[in-house]
């Protein structure tokens, strides 16, 4: 099964020119040779469950990050998300926790977001895959050209959208798109020790300042 034909049926015109490319092909290419040589995370019929969740007619927040959980049974293809039953990555926990002392929304038991997804937030990655145990193992192979492609579609809406974009690379790559949208930006939640995202939450009111983007108050509760 080709990468481009497990692209969810509501999204393939918007990403029929990124899915032509060359770049999308080296990025097919690669993977295949990934695919049969090494574990790739998330499992394949997850690769594009952000897409399948949230329709491009959905999208009210663009929740971007950089790429999937290394560790094995994590990643399950929504940016962040682990399957119930999962124990909460340092990063998930990090992001519970900034809500939490943002805006007061109780911290769940389980890290599974797909009521997130459900309501219009779509849990995205600059990069989708990822070698078990290697982070960042699939960056700059082709991912990027097509997370851009996604966001161009969502950037380009005429309804309010908001883009929280989790560490460097997903501020950098949204920040190249022309959109009259809100960015907000904070430093990626992974440290497991770290406060930098907490802080940030609170003192930059992120997830306030997203509220404010779609003119009503989100739920984020799970």
């Amino acid at each position: 099964m080709s990468l481009s034909s497990c692209i969810p049926a509501a999204w393939k015109t918007a990403l029929a020119p990124a899915v032509a490319s060359p770049s999308f092909a080296k990025l097919e290419s690669f993977l295949s040779s990934e695919w049969s040589t090494k574990v790739v995370l998330p499992p394949r019929p997850r690769l594009f469950a952000a897409l399948e969740l949230t329709p491009p007619d959905a999208v009210r927040v663009v929740l971007l990050g950089q790429d999937p959980y290394p560790g094995a049974g994590n990643a399950n293809g929504l940016a962040f998300s682990v399957a119930r039953g999962k124990g909460l990555p340092a990063s998930l926990t990090n992001l519970f926790l900034g809500l939490h002392r943002e805006l007061g929304v109780a911290i769940p038991e389980h890290g599974d977001l797909t009521a997130w997804a459900l309501r219009g937030v779509l849990l995205f990655n600059t990069v989708l895959t990822v070698r078990e145990g290697q982070p960042h193992s699939h960056a700059n192979r082709g991912w990027e050209d097509f997370a851009l492609a996604v966001l161009g579609h969502v950037a380009v809406q005429p309804r309010s959208v908001a883009f929280l974009c989790l560490g460097q690379p997903a501020q950098n790559l949204v920040r190249s798109l022309d959109t009259k949208h809100p960015i907000v930006g904070a430093p990626h939640p992974s440290s497991r020790n770290g406060t930098a995202f907490v802080d940030c939450a609170v003192s930059k009111r992120i997830f306030s300042r997203v509220n404010e983007a779609l003119g009503t108050s989100f739920d984020w509760s799970l």
